[in-house]
């Protein structure tokens, strides 16, 4: 699939800082930032509110025909908006992270998700971060990087994100969350998660934000010289 813009693919394990990533190097190349977790999250959101049976194909399909999300960029950050209803802090709450790759591993949800994200990249320049971008959703992405960071310094980023929004989670079920993710993200039948073989890879277990920001950056300028 042919695309005019500069699309940047972020692919890697849950926790390990994409989200972060992408959205200072949006905001820093003045691209749109389309956080797809994010819409798997609003998908399992309205499965949950729902009821939907994830095993009954019909049932999934009819809901998916009823989900609409979109990215509306304000000051403070990004708001997630499922069919208009701003659910960005509850799509990051722990009941939703022990669903979210149960859902985001079914075919049909997985379709769904790229089809719209397939159409923001036709028509905006965007930094994407996920776990099938540059595999699946945009394989001719213009640049490509696959994070990565040790399980012990994931878990402890996770953990203190939750314990920041008040969520009374153990250093334990964190860890153990993370691995069930892993896994499942892994090896899932659907667009598994799995390094492109032009992807960078960036393991940022030691590094901090400025210094992964400007790893990603120096990239960018690197590819964007080579476009001219």
């Amino acid at each position: 699939m042919a695309h005019q813009n500069f699309i940047i693919a972020i692919d890697g394990f849950s926790s390990c800082g994409k989200s972060t990533v992408a959205k200072a190097l949006a905001k820093n190349l003045n691209f749109v930032f389309v956080d797809s977790g994010a819409m798997y999250r609003a998908v399992t959101v309205y499965f949950l509110r729902h009821e939907i049976d994830l095993t009954n194909n019909e049932q999934v399909e009819t809901a998916l025909a009823n989900i609409h999300i979109d990215f509306v960029p304000n000051t403070e950050k990004t708001q997630i908006l499922l069919n208009g209803e701003d659910v960005s802090d509850e799509i990051r709450q722990m009941y939703i992270s022990d669903n979210v790759s149960e859902v985001s591993a079914i075919k049909a949800v997985r379709t769904a998700m790229v089809a719209q994200q397939q159409q923001l990249g036709k028509v905006k320049n965007i930094v994407m971060d996920g776990r099938d971008i540059g595999t699946t959703v945009f394989p001719d992405a213009d640049l490509k990087i696959f994070m990565t960071a040790s399980p012990e310094v994931r878990a402890t980023r996770r953990y203190a994100e939750l314990t920041a929004n008040g969520d009374r989670v153990s250093i334990e079920d964190v860890k153990a969350n993370l691995a069930h993710r892993d896994h499942i993200d892994s090896t899932r039948e659907e667009s598994p998660l799995r390094q492109a073989e032009d992807a960078i890879v960036l393991d940022n277990s030691e590094l901090c934000q400025e210094e992964q920001l400007a790893f990603v950056l120096a990239k960018v300028h690197e590819k964007q010289n080579n476009l001219i």
